[in-house]
């Protein structure tokens, strides 16, 4: 009697796959217009269009701007948000209040009520 391993059975051991030092692959769905752009590209460097593509997004990643480039990008979005809440709070705010009753309450409506500071997330903890 032969005896034939069951290749549907969770228990036979199968294949371990070992790096074999090339590279992995990625599939890459493109759009037929920016695959015939890459395709030239790659004519004209004399490339596949694996290559291609590979040497196009390390180019696209070198001019890109990094993501660590500002220390607090959220940081930078909130105060360009909170200058336009404070354009926008005085054009309401009625130009005959006095300038620091005007201040008090942009500042009021940009910072919060106080008992709800300690709440915010974009302010310095105390350490006591």
């Amino acid at each position: 009697m032969i005896e034939v391993s069951d290749f549907g059975s969770k228990d036979s051991t199968s294949p371990v796959r070992r790096r074999t030092g090339i590279d992995p692959i990625s599939a890459v769905k493109m759009p037929e217009r920016l695959t015939a752009a890459v395709d030239a590209w790659a004519e004209a460097h004399q490339l596949t269009r694996s290559d291609a593509i590979c040497k196009l997004i390390e180019l696209g990643l070198k001019i890109a701007p990094s993501v660590h480039s500002s220390a607090h990008p959220i940081a930078s979005d909130a105060t360009r948000i909170e200058e336009i809440a404070v354009h926008e709070i005085e054009t309401l705010l009625d130009p005959a209040l006095p300038v620091d009753e005007r201040d008090r309450r942009i500042r009021r409506l940009t910072e919060g009520p106080p008992e709800f500071s300690h709440e915010r997330i974009d302010l310095p903890k105390d350490r006591t």
